[in-house]
């Protein structure tokens, strides 16, 4: 089964819907993060890569009176399991290999607890862990990371460049086995 980049991922009418809803800054900049972090600690570049991508895809709005409330939506968030969920869908649809869309699955369901009445930082693996931090290294107070801006043309550049890297760390793995 051929590996689906993460441009193509990007360029999906789905993925522009949500990431313009999060932000396209954050999604792409957690994703090099996320690489980043893979290759530190051995876990799989491309699944932490995809999460990452599309860790905040269940992001939706909350408004109060016209108005943009980040309190009130933190208190009634579920973006992770909707985010989950859509990226699964999704993944699918590209030809994604269904074990690898459900792992990517997984640890975007696990990115945050902060919809849960308990912690999981004990419960996560090396990859879900790896989500975690690259998302944590990205965010602002008050939600601001989803509103810092990125051109598309930018975020398509450097999105093939990360699939570049992955590859040529996939190929460099299989020629020393």
């Amino acid at each position: 089964m051929k590996r689906v980049a993460l441009i193509d991922i990007f360029n999906h009418p789905i993925t522009q819907k949500y990431l313009q809803r999060s932000g396209i800054h954050h999604a792409v900049s957690t994703a090099e993060q996320a690489v980043t972090l893979a290759q530190e600690v051995g876990v799989d570049p491309d699944l932490a890569a995809k999460a990452a991508l599309l860790h905040d895809v269940g992001h939706y709005e909350w408004y109060q009176d016209g108005q943009w409330d980040y309190d009130e939506y933190r208190k009634h968030d579920i973006h992770a399991i909707k985010g989950a969920e859509r990226a699964h869908k999704l993944l699918i649809r590209l030809g994604e290999d269904a074990t690898k869309a459900k792992t990517i699955s997984i640890a975007i369901l696990l990115h945050t607890d902060s919809y849960l009445p308990f912690s999981v930082d004990s419960l996560r693996t090396p990859l879900h862990d790896v989500v975690f931090r690259a998302d944590e290294m990205e965010e602002l107070p008050g939600g601001a990371h989803h509103y810092v801006t990125m051109d598309e043309s930018e975020a398509k550049q450097r999105l093939t460049q990360l699939d570049k890297i992955i590859l040529d760390q996939n190929d460099s793995k299989r020629s020393i086995s």
